[in-house]
């Protein structure tokens, strides 16, 4: 994990923090966006999809994975997840296994739009992952 406080954004970190405005939350009112960055650099956002029964809300990260899935990107750095919030939001448990099964142990950065970033490796947010290798 490294800690940072207000520094200017990376790319990767822009594209989340440009994601998060496009967010659909009539209910919580909790704007995220998320973006991933591809082996060849290529990078995709998503922003949180909110419903009125929650259940079938769709979170930031999963949006950015399935985009760049879809487009056929199969190998990637690593993700990054913006929320405005002064405790940094990591992904929630569904979210880490999406990252898990298609993105590996990559490194996740969580930003705020104060500037502040806390980079971990998503093996340290989801110890001992459930995926294929089990099955």
């Amino acid at each position: 994990m490294s800690l940072g406080g207000p520094r200017p954004p990376d790319a990767l970190e822009t594209a989340a923090i440009a994601a998060r405005e496009h967010a659909f939350a009539p209910f919580s009112k909790f704007r995220v966006g998320a973006a991933v960055e591809c082996a060849d650099g290529r990078i995709y956002s998503g922003c949180n999809i909110e419903n009125a029964t929650y259940g079938l809300t769709v979170c930031a990260e999963r949006v950015a994975v399935f985009k760049a899935l879809s487009e056929g990107a199969r190998a990637f750095r690593r993700v990054v997840v913006a929320a405005d919030t002064a405790t940094l939001t990591p992904p929630c448990g569904a979210c880490r296994q999406i990252l898990w099964e298609f993105m590996g142990d990559v490194e996740i950065t969580l930003v705020n739009l104060a500037g502040a970033a806390e980079s971990y490796r998503l093996k340290d947010l989801l110890p001992r992952p459930f995926d294929a290798s089990y099955l």
